[in-house]
């Protein structure tokens, strides 16, 4: 995720902002395989800024050490701007860095160059078995594993209790429950947007399409193609029109512009609305700096039946350890503790429940009614865009599904504007 990570913590909404760990020496270039003091190997990390808390990191690599007398633990804090130009330099170099952090989107296209290193035959060390299936998918390209989830952040519905209360609705279950209380909200307080929807909110669609069995692109053959046109992403896209005709929100903007959190919400008048925990805190303290109290409430975005929350995109980062790595078999050590589950547990608990961890049974239990609460909820049913080096082509402004979405939401026939924009992303899915 390219932002400093801050959940939505607790019955008050507190903030937790994750600080990052290690030296702050402005992401120099890693030194594996090279000889530190004494001749003891250094094995090094890049880890993003925000990503780690420093306890938790310190502890993994106390017991790392530990257990490899003589090895020493050099972590290195990156930031988001420019790091895919810096990944792609450093993987091409005899001494990249042992272990690296990458988005999960970004995975498949760092493996299809070769620069990642095969972890198949790992898997059992890894503790494969046990991560979250929805997070391992960005982990695996053409049936084979280059990387290790990490964590994951999904949305969930963010909404006003008093608005609620005042309009009689309690946390819906069902797609159709959903409606029938932005209905209750709509007659409650017309002037009011019983949810404020953008029309560009693309991820909310995806999570849509993926409830109806499908998906925004699927293979044919060896190529891929956009499937926005196929009969569910079709009906996936109008139950979004349906739930955006609830709201006045911009039909050709996202959720960032304006920045729904800061810039839409604490002005009032807004009953619900769909966002991750640190747009949900970034809300809770501008509501307080403008004099007010934020009480909201937070339900999983839900799905076409009961007995399952709505499907939900996955943002987060994958460990993995670069091909020339010096130190490849100390680097797959490294990676088996830092993502198995007694140091996941131990990950989710110094993020409070703010961020989910590669493995269920590593959950933090958060408060009750809290964000992180809402969204561990959420994340059975987490999944990611298509894994393939070319979604990101498909993402690069303009980016078709947004123009897409504008154009049904404005008057479009949903098919006809799908099977355009599908030829967009045929044009783009298959340059790597």
């Amino acid at each position: 995720m390219k932002r400093k990570l801050i959940a939505a913590i607790g019955v008050a909404g507190m903030m937790v902002s994750i600080a990052a760990c290690g030296t702050d020496n402005g992401g120099d270039k890693g030194d594996a395989g090279k000889k530190s003091e004494g001749g003891n190997k250094t094995l090094t990390v890049w880890v993003m800024d925000g990503s780690a808390p420093d306890a938790w990191m310190e502890g993994v690599n106390k017991e790392f050490e530990a257990k490899h007398p003589g090895v020493k633990v050099k972590v290195e804090k990156q930031v988001w701007n420019g790091i895919q130009e810096k990944v792609t330099t450093a993987l091409s170099e005899d001494t990249p860095p042992d272990v690296l952090e990458l988005g999960n989107t970004q995975t498949a296209g760092y493996a299809v160059t070769g620069g990642l290193a095969d972890l198949t035959g790992d898997k059992d060390k890894l503790g494969y078995a046990d991560w979250n299936k929805g997070m391992v998918a960005s982990s695996e390209l053409d049936g084979k594993l280059y990387s290790a989830p990490w964590y994951a952040a999904n949305r969930v519905v963010i909404y006003d209790k008093a608005a609620f209360k005042k309009a009689g609705v309690t946390p819906p279950k069902t797609r159709t429950e959903w409606i029938d209380g932005l209905k209750k909200l709509k007659a409650s307080d017309p002037k009011s947007q019983a949810i404020y929807l953008p029309g560009q909110s693309w991820y909310v669609l995806a999570g849509f399409i993926w409830d109806e069995g499908s998906d925004l692109a699927v293979k044919d053959g060896d190529k891929w193609k956009g499937n926005l046109s196929s009969p569910e992403a079709v009906n996936a896209m109008n139950f979004y029109k349906e739930l955006a005709s609830y709201s006045t929100a911009p039909k050709d903007k996202d959720e960032a512009t304006p920045q729904q959190s800061t810039d839409i919400v604490p002005k009032g008048g807004v009953s619900s609305w769909i966002g991750l925990g640190w747009e949900a805190g970034g809300a809770i303290d501008a509501i307080k700096k403008a004099g007010k109290t934020a009480d909201f409430g937070y339900f999983p975005i839900p799905g076409k039946t009961a007995d399952k929350p709505g499907s939900v995109f996955f943002g987060g980062s994958n460990l993995a350890i670069s091909e020339r790595s010096q130190n490849k078999d100390l680097a797959k050590e490294w990676l088996a503790l830092a993502a198995g589950k007694d140091q996941m547990t131990k990950y989710a608990q110094a993020t409070e429940g703010g961020l989910l961890p590669n493995s269920d049974a590593a959950q933090f239990k958060p408060a009750a009614g809290s964000f992180a609460e809402a969204m561990a909820a959420s994340s059975v049913s987490g999944k990611i865009t298509p894994v393939t080096p070319g979604w990101a082509n498909v993402e690069t402004a303009p980016n078709p599904i947004k123009d897409y979405m504008t154009k049904v939401l404005k008057g479009e026939d949903a098919k006809a504007a799908a099977e355009a924009a599908d030829k967009v992303i045929n044009e783009r899915i298959n340059q790597q």
